[in-house]
């Protein structure tokens, strides 16, 4: 009769205090999968800085991860469908998303970058984008960016999920707009004749976005412990410079 009055006890503390019932459940995280060097397949495994950061907010938290990929266009409505927890693809906190959703602390500070065929004399920055086609990825901040330029209105900006940096190089587009970091990660790693032109024009912050609920607000408080308990072990900027040489994740 004890241990039945132990369990009702126990279940009743759990349905008031719904993170205890979910305090075994992993942490879905969506991702696209396309975004070299932060979340990119290789060989069918899930690599990158952002699944390294997570993994080791999983490890502090002694939960799991599970991942979901898809374009990045849609990871928000998967997020909001209830489908993932959050979202680890390099998200830049806006004040729109912010009207939109709750965000974890910075883990990522970074600056917005334009980047050309290699030798291309017309652009050498952000001011010598009027009159040319550039290319931004899909559902991303950058076009926001570019959108708030003056002269937003003589730029043709294209949307893609994925091959931007194939384009410019090949000539399609004249220049492509993403975070310094991730730019010159791909110059560095991938054979395209590209460069960066002239220097960033707008500091961004990444973070992870969580939908505004008690659930929601519970995981973002902890993912922000297991960020600030990582950010002391020095592991977050063990993880930047595996990837980057350099520390991304300090302001």
């Amino acid at each position: 009769m004890k241990s039945l009055i132990f369990c009702v006890s126990l279940l009743a503390s759990a349905l008031a205090s719904p993170s205890l019932l979910a305090q075994e459940a992993p942490i879905r995280v969506g991702m696209s999968g396309q975004y070299f060097p932060f979340t990119f397949v290789e060989q069918d495994e899930l690599k990158g800085f952002d699944v390294d950061v997570m993994n080791a907010i999983g490890e502090e938290l002694g939960r799991d991860i599970q991942y979901e990929t898809a374009s990045f266009s849609g990871l928000f409505g998967m997020m909001e469908s209830g489908r993932i927890d959050t979202v680890a693809n390099q998200i830049t906190i806006t004040e729109e998303r912010q009207k939109a959703y709750i965000f974890s602390e910075p883990y990522v500070y970074d600056g917005a970058q334009v980047v050309t065929k290699k030798g291309n004399t017309e652009i050498e920055g952000v001011e010598d984008l009027k009159g040319k086609t550039v290319a931004v990825n899909l559902g991303s901040n950058f076009e926001a960016l570019l959108r708030e330029l003056p002269y937003a209105d003589q730029i043709d900006i294209k949307t893609y999920d994925s091959n931007l940096e194939r384009d410019t190089a090949l000539g399609r587009v004249d220049a492509f707009v993403m975070d310094r970091v991730s730019a010159s990660q791909i110059i560095k790693e991938k054979p395209l004749p590209l460069e960066l032109a002239g220097p960033t024009f707008s500091q961004i912050t990444n973070a992870y976005p969580f939908q505004d609920t008690e659930a929601g607000r519970a995981l973002r408080d902890d993912v922000n412990q297991a960020l600030a308990a990582l950010r002391e072990k020095g592991t977050m900027t063990s993880i930047s410079e595996k990837w980057f040489g350099t520390d991304i994740t300090q302001p």
